[in-house]
């Protein structure tokens, strides 16, 4: 199996690099296009800033490669916000993959932005792992898209949103498995063995 993780100016690929090693996965970190689109699985991975990371995906035209892909692709954290259609950090249109908007929390005198934490995963249908319902995860995030038809688990922080969706092809995750210890491994894994 050829997986490839998306290389582009966003953080933490290392960490899901390091994931991934702990499975025993072959791996790649590329912005090939080709070497993308002949893996068996991509990650689209990501940390930081929508819009400055949404102008180096369309300079290099790797928002294309990334529309065009056929084979199961896992966005992470920035890399689920940017497979919507619009940010509202800085005013973004993004991959449009998903035909949601992405909103900032509005924090309350009890919940503070970001959310930033361990937090349960209540699964609604599709690709994750039976088992992992109310399992928690690891977040760090300050935007979120809402509850949509696309949503495969809901986690509740301020108001209820979308931490895993799937359309297709396409698999997102709002929280970080590469961090998130036995859970994230079992996420990873469920994803990697897809057909």
């Amino acid at each position: 199996m050829k997986v490839a993780v998306i290389k582009y100016n966003a953080g933490n690929i290392r960490s899901v690099a390091f994931a991934l090693e702990r499975l025993a996965i072959v791996y790649s970190i590329t912005d090939n296009p080709e070497e993308i689109r002949s893996a068996d699985k991509v990650i689209f991975p990501g940390v930081g800033e929508a819009s400055s990371t949404m102008k180096y995906l369309v300079d290099t035209r790797l928002d294309d490669v990334i529309r065009s892909l056929t084979q199961p692709v896992l966005g992470i954290c920035l890399g689920m916000q940017l497979m919507c259609k619009h940010s509202d950090e800085n005013n973004t249109p993004c991959l449009g993959i998903f035909e949601e908007k992405v909103t900032l929390f509005q924090p309350t005198h009890n919940e503070k932005v970001p959310h930033m934490g361990w937090n349960s995963l209540g699964l609604t249908k599709g690709w994750l792992p039976e088992d992992i319902n109310e399992q928690f995860v690891y977040f760090v995030h300050s935007y979120f898209v809402p509850v949509n038809q696309y949503t495969s688990a809901i986690t509740n922080y301020i108001q209820p949103f979308s931490s895993a969706m799937r359309k297709n092809n396409f698999f997102a995750v709002q929280f970080h498995p590469e961090k998130s210890a036995k859970v994230g491994e079992k996420i990873l894994t469920s994803f990697l063995s897809l057909g």
